[in-house]
């Protein structure tokens, strides 16, 4: 592996372009046909510095560079999201890079997907530790058998449903159809925002590791970990090594280690959250630091929609506690466990006893969302315009915690009540 990462020092431009190069010698990619596999704009990162990189020492050696957005169920991007992503003005992808083609995944054109294995029961059975038994069809998107080489481009971060994300976790869900995703964001739901969230090793990373293995196409990674807005580490390998030494370098930066709860929380969504499926990692990095009872407000007056994709499917269930659906099953057999897990993972952890749902946590939506619409969705509600981010500035001696900008970094306990001693 070829990679470089520090939590005081930023990489510049010189030493992002040799570790380019060097991975590019080592691996021999020159005359490849590439697919480099990236993220959509929500999440932070510089693509648009190594696609300019790539593009520039790659082509001139012959081979193709494709790039595929990992979308996984997200909506496909514009012309103009695409051209952001790509630091690119408009215009300069038909011009100054027309060798390369950008493509949109999608996630349910069943034209688009191809089987390339099945995980067995016994084996998802072995992985969730007894928690599912059944046996999942590993589909992926087609584009891929077009190419001798599979190129993971993307960062890493504490991650909800994975531990962190990055790596093979850009092949699934980023790349691939629905019922891997549901299977394992399931597992996730299951196993609980608060308890693999910001860890390594998790049931669900094994899941996505294993499907990786049936792709029968060469797969390398560049994973990326940034801190603002600079790059702090890039390491190149196989998915595999560089998400590992990338996650351990995230796992330094990108959580921040609080002494004690908070009873109100201010999470102030970035715009790159445009809806509350991609909005709801505002409430994944806060739960842990939420007192009992305590009330987390999401905080984001652009965010209008629920989520463009399965709004109307959110709309009917609401948000509700695991337990709410785990001992409901026979009524949510016909709704997709992933946006089940997602339900979840905004509600946050709680109990289900004799019909009576107890949220350990309020989570309140100050959102363009209508006050009517939340209570559909069983979700609070606070009026936006009622809010002053600068009255929660400096309160932490209050119990009141202020995050300008929640996503991304992930608030912990110093004793955390929710993570096993063995962790």
């Amino acid at each position: 592996m070829i990679g470089k990462g520090s939590t005081n020092i930023v990489l510049s431009y010189e030493n992002i372009r040799q570790l380019c190069t060097l991975f590019i010698e080592k691996e021999n990619l020159s005359g490849k046909r590439i697919i480099a596999v990236i993220p959509d704009n929500t999440r932070t990162a510089p693509i648009d510095l190594i696609f300019k990189i790539l593009y520039e020492e790659l082509l001139p050696g012959g081979g193709t560079l494709d790039f595929l957005i990992a979308l996984g169920t997200h909506p496909p991007m514009t012309d103009e999201a695409i051209d952001k992503r790509l630091g690119l003005k408009p215009g300069e992808r038909k011009s100054r890079y027309s060798e390369t083609r950008i493509f949109n995944h999608a996630w349910k054109d069943k034209n688009q997907l191809q089987s390339i294995g099945v995980i067995s029961a016994s084996r998802i059975q072995e992985i969730s530790r007894g928690m599912m038994n059944e046996s999942v069809n590993v589909t992926i998107n087609k584009l891929i058998f077009d190419y001798d080489i599979i190129l993971i481009i993307g960062p890493t971060f504490p991650h909800e449903v994975v531990g962190f994300s990055g790596g093979n976790k850009y092949l699934f869900p980023g790349i691939s159809g629905q019922e891997i995703i549901d299977m394992f964001h399931w597992l996730g739901a299951l196993i609980t925002n608060p308890r693999i969230i910001g860890k390594k090793w998790t049931p669900v990373r094994e899941v996505v590791d294993t499907a990786a293995s049936l792709v029968p196409i060469k797969r390398l990674c560049m994973s990326l970990v940034v801190n603002g807005n600079d790059l702090a580490g890039l390491y190149c390998g196989t998915p595999e090594e560089a998400w590992s030494a990338a996650a351990d370098l995230s796992n330094q930066i990108h959580i921040i280690y609080i002494n004690h709860p908070f009873t109100r929380v201010l999470s102030c969504a970035p715009t790159m959250y445009d809806e509350l499926w991609t909005g709801g990692k505002c409430a994944y990095k806060l739960e842990p630091v939420v007192a009992d009872g305590g009330d987390l407000i999401i905080y984001a007056p652009h965010i209008q929609e629920i989520s463009f994709t399965h709004g109307s499917i959110i709309e009917s269930i609401g948000y509700h506690v695991r337990d709410y659906f785990v001992k409901q099953m026979n009524i949510f057999q016909n709704i997709p466990k992933g946006v089940m897990a997602h339900s979840t993972h905004v509600k946050g952890i709680g109990s289900y006893e004799d019909r009576i749902e107890k949220p350990r946590i309020n989570v309140i939506l100050a959102t363009g969302i209508s006050q009517h619409i939340c209570q559909r969705i069983n979700l609070g509600y606070q009026d936006p315009l009622k809010i002053n981010p600068e009255e929660w500035k400096d309160q932490e001696e209050k119990g009141v915690l202020y995050v300008p900008k929640a996503g991304e970094i992930l608030y912990r306990l110093k004793n955390d009540p929710f993570i096993e001693k063995s962790d």
